[in-house]
């Protein structure tokens, strides 16, 4: 499939006008002088705003036909004097587009539409719903944006709750509401924002969140959803989200924007918004020279027994770094989710495990770029590091690399576990080699590399060594470059 021209053919539509031109607010004030009405709807669905009550308002679609036959269309709407926000959704349903057609074999068709869910006080959110057509069927997706009209930003669903601890929170209330549900399975649900993505309010002020055909259900049993009754989700709103929840419950007639608001220069930090999770996290310092960061890495996975080795760098409060080949991702994407949600670095191996320098310059680039299509499907995560298969790497490896914005990792510590499946001999050598700023290269899909995880943690603990992710033990990296430990910026290759 060719992605490329996917995304091409989507930025040049975005950039060369489809966009409109911003009109002029007709009134300085956010809303007309008519009062407000109580809101009506559902009580398992997200408030709508008849679009009749937003002078100026005007539908924005892009259809495109690319090379093999996959018909895209999007559309979203085009509020006056909220241009920032139609940019940020035009962006988003490109990238979503993109990561269909790239990472879904057999695509045939992908379709935005559209609903204004709150357009009142200085808050706007916006409901998309996709269509996705593939060889395995169909399915359909949600996802709801907001918008503050004062400062210009769009903010994820999940910028509706205080913080990550907020999340969490939501995520035991959620999971008790749908647990018991035909063919839910509520241990796949984790609380980040991919999965999260669609939130709102019924007219009542209840939060209701909804999840995506054939995410956590099979697809037959439709959108799944739950609802947290309003005096338990006020507590974890953030005070954006409660000004949310007081405009979606009244209809405001006549709605118009002030004054325009310019886009916000920078995106939020890593981190700040729940959900997001920093592969960085500051509670350790890597870079001081008395700690002890050591970086253990997975190769090849997630496999059916990835969970246990989760658990058991849970009991040590330990990170570790997953580089993820595309058949496991697609065989285990809740293990994918879990990984992302317990701080775990994802990282891309390829999707096919190829040697890369077999490959030409665009092989290589399908290869890593369909990789993390997979994995942002999933998590929303892009992931910025890459291990070579077979550590096999040439200069053209390394400018494919640095145009996607990808550093290699390569490894000091070879535990050999692919040709010696015995747990002693694989803890023996990981322990042993191991050295302040090691990076330690295991494969989780081998049952002795799993059995021989718990030994490796409980030494390496005994020696006061903190296992962090690699993005932790290296710091800033650079895109193309290779790294091999944390205490070189730029080693030789790996032989």
């Amino acid at each position: 499939m060719g992605t490329g021209s996917v995304a091409i053919a989507l930025a040049l539509l975005v950039l060369t006008g489809c966009l409109g031109s911003e009109a002029d607010p007709a009134s300085s004030g956010d809303s007309a002088s008519a009062g407000p009405a109580p809101a009506e709807g559902a009580e398992d669905k997200l408030t709508v705003v008849d679009t009749s009550h937003i002078p100026g308002l005007q539908e924005e679609t892009i259809t495109e036909d690319v090379e093999d036959g996959v018909e895209i269309e999007i559309s979203y709407p085009r509020i006056p004097a909220a241009g920032p926000f139609a940019e940020r959704l035009a962006e988003i349903t490109a990238q979503e587009a993109q990561d269909f057609a790239g990472a879904t074999p057999k695509t045939q068709s992908y379709s935005v539409d559209w609903q204004v869910s709150v357009a009142g006080g200085n808050v706007l959110a916006v409901r998309l719903t996709q269509r996705e057509k593939d060889g395995d069927g169909e399915r359909t997706g949600y996802s709801t944006y907001w918008y503050n009209t004062e400062s210009g930003r769009t903010a994820y669903s999940t910028e509706l709750l205080a913080g990550q601890n907020q999340l969490e929170e939501l995520d035991g209330l959620v999971k008790k509401r749908i647990e018991d549900r035909d063919g839910v399975d509520a241990s796949s649900l984790q609380p980040i924002a991919e999965l999260y993505d669609s939130m709102g309010f019924n007219p009542e002020g209840d939060l209701v969140a909804e999840f995506d055909e054939g995410q956590i259900a099979p697809a037959k049993h439709g959108r799944v959803r739950a609802v947290v009754p309003e005096k338990q989700a006020r507590p974890l709103l953030s005070p954006f989200g409660k000004r949310a929840q007081k405009a979606a419950v009244v209809v405001t007639p006549e709605f118009r924007i002030g004054n325009a608001a310019s886009a916000p220069k920078d995106s939020a930090p890593a981190g700040s918004v729940p959900g997001i999770l920093s592969t960085t996290p500051d509670d350790v310092d890597c870079q001081d020279p008395g700690s002890k960061c050591i970086a253990l890495t997975f190769d090849d996975g997630p496999s059916g027994r990835t969970p246990e080795l989760l658990d058991a760098l849970a009991e040590y409060d330990a990170r570790a770094t997953f580089f993820l080949a595309g058949g496991p991702v697609r065989e285990h994407p809740g293990t994918v989710r879990r990984t992302y949600a317990e701080g775990h670095e994802l990282a891309n191996h390829t999707v096919h495990h190829p040697d890369l320098t077999s490959l030409d310059a665009s092989s290589i680039a399908e290869e890593l770029t369909t990789a993390n299509e997979l994995v942002r499907r999933e998590t929303g995560f892009t992931m910025d590091l890459m291990r070579p298969p077979y550590g096999a790497t040439d200069d053209v490896v390394a400018e494919v690399t640095e145009k996607l914005g990808q550093a290699q990792i390569l490894w000091d510590v070879d535990t050999n576990d692919w040709r010696d499946r015995d747990s002693g001999i694989v803890s023996k050598r990981a322990v042993e080699r191991a050295q302040p700023g090691s990076i330690v290269l295991m494969h989780d899909i081998h049952d002795t590399t799993i059995d021989a995880v718990p030994r490796i943690l409980e030494r390496l603990d005994e020696k006061g060594y903190t296992m962090v992710t690699v993005s932790q033990l290296l710091g800033e990296t650079v895109a193309g470059e290779e790294y091999v430990d944390g205490s070189s910026p730029d080693p030789e290759p790996s032989p």
